[in-house]
């Protein structure tokens, strides 16, 4: 299937590993030029490498996306090496508390969502000019299946439950601009030097077992490529009439209906 997106300019936040580093292989496996942001700049020249591998051209921005000033200037720096943005993947995330209400500071709530949505929401604005005069742009944001329903911690729930809410709002006031706006919830996703990953290292096996067995239809955690590839279908012009959803690729695993 033809994506028809070739020589498409994309930024991936958090894109040097996990789910952000798949989401920018499959778009460069559809020959977009890709930008990845990360903090460690191994991890970043590393996959800029694999990346380099299919046709479009990648590189890679040692950056801060939790820290203002990072955030503001990466546009121009991706604007200034590959071209204005068209496609936007907000895939940074995570949580700085892992405790319920009573046990996380207010500071720490606020931070996880300056994580996972000040910084997506950022980005969206400044992506959207280019965007709304070409009229063509696409904005995927990675949420969780625990912004829709419950499970997790106070602090990356209610961040992530937000991100859906904003992307639905943004996608509804963008969509005569040709720019589609969606979000995705992956369940529990493994990759090397992710949660889940940690969490089977740190548990006693039967710990691990019981949570498959009680958590995961499949039988098995999930793994990067399926949520990269729906990335790269919502890129393109085969997705042009999907804007404001929010798709789960979690083999099962919510419970939602929604």
């Amino acid at each position: 299937m033809d994506l028809q997106i070739e020589g498409k300019v994309a930024l991936v936040t958090g894109g040097s590993r996990g789910l952000g580093k798949q989401c920018a292989i499959s778009l460069a496996k559809e020959g977009v030029n890709v930008a990845i942001c990360g903090r460690s700049k191994e991890s970043l020249d590393e996959t800029v490498e694999e990346l380099n591998a299919f046709e479009g051209t990648a590189i890679g921005i040692q950056t801060d996306i939790s820290i203002s000033e990072a955030l503001n200037k990466l546009p121009s720096i991706v604007n200034s090496k590959l071209g204005p943005i068209d496609i936007l993947v907000n895939n940074v995330g995570g949580s700085l508390s892992r405790e319920d209400i009573q046990k996380t500071s207010i500071e720490d709530f606020k931070a996880t969502f300056d994580l996972n949505l000040f910084g997506s929401f950022a980005l969206m604005k400044a992506v959207i000019p280019h965007m709304s005069e070409q009229k063509w742009g696409r904005i995927i944001n990675i949420a969780s299946i625990w912004g829709r329903e419950n499970g997790g911690n106070i602090s990356y729930m209610s961040a992530k439950a937000a991100l859906i809410g904003a992307t639905k709002n943004t996608a509804i006031s963008l969509a005569k601009d040709g720019i589609l706006v969606n979000s995705i919830a992956p369940g529990s996703i493994e990759h090397p030097g992710g949660s889940w990953e940690r969490f089977q290292n740190e548990n006693p096996q039967d710990v691990v077992e019981n949570f498959i067995e009680t958590n995961l239809p499949m039988g098995k955690f999930g793994w990067p490529e399926p949520v990269g590839d729906v990335v790269a279908f919502l890129s393109s012009e085969r997705a042009s009439l999907i804007t404001g959803a929010c798709i789960v690729v979690d083999g099962g695993q919510s419970h939602s209906m929604i």
